[in-house]
């Protein structure tokens, strides 16, 4: 009954959003929320427990930054429960995705995620963001429901390429956040997101290095 509910809550909130996935990709979806479902029992994943919630809360919220997403290669920091990453990596499969996180736990569930669900198109790592040293930086760096923005930048600043950004996924616009970023780096746009199924606010803040800095 419940996978009725998410394939029915998948297809219409896809169609609202104007996202065009072929019955393949809604399959893996609706297969890595099964597995998110079965895995936060134990390993409290995700706060989402409400079966009803998930698919527009996990998937739908995840693919609402779509638009936005331009490298070719992007870093998930703090990737928890692969909230935007695997969703993202579903989507678009040419793009690669690397997911970060500390927890061990976490990551397991996402290698188990890449095995399952054959995701050829993302790599794990399990460690800070502050200790990650990649081959080369990356043009973009999302985030969700992680850290302030002032400690996002902090912590990942070294690991972003000079002209790139951060895609920073938030609840209500943090006007706090905002005010407390560090000098050189600014909000160069801001979006409302619009999730099908979803209470409340949601943003997407773009955060880059201020084009005036030296």
């Amino acid at each position: 009954m419940t996978q009725t509910l998410w394939q029915n809550q998948l297809g219409e909130g896809l169609a609202r959003m104007q996202i065009s996935l072929n019955a393949s990709q809604q399959q893996q979806l609706l297969a890595f929320l099964a597995l998110l479902n079965k895995w936060n029992r134990a390993y409290n994943l995700t706060a989402v427990r409400n079966e009803e919630e998930m698919v527009s809360r996990q998937l739908l919220d995840s693919l609402s930054i779509l638009p936005w997403v331009t490298a070719g290669h992007l870093l998930d920091v703090g990737a928890g429960g692969g909230l935007p990453g695997i969703p993202l990596a579903i989507a678009l499969p040419d793009t690669r995705f690397t997911l970060l996180d500390s927890n061990g736990k976490k990551t397991r569930f996402l290698n188990q995620c890449v095995l399952e669900l054959g995701l050829e198109n993302v790599d794990v790592i399990h460690g800070r963001a502050e200790e990650c040293k990649p081959e080369h930086a990356y043009s973009q760096i999302s985030s969700r429901a992680f850290t302030a923005l002032d400690n996002l930048v902090g912590w990942c600043a070294e690991l972003l390429a000079d002209d790139g950004e951060f895609l920073a996924m938030k609840g209500q616009y943090p006007h706090d956040e905002v005010a407390a970023l560090p000098d050189g780096w600014q909000v160069s746009s801001s979006h409302s997101l619009n999730v099908p199924g979803a209470a409340g606010e949601r943003h997407l803040l773009i955060v880059a290095r201020a084009r005036h800095s030296r």
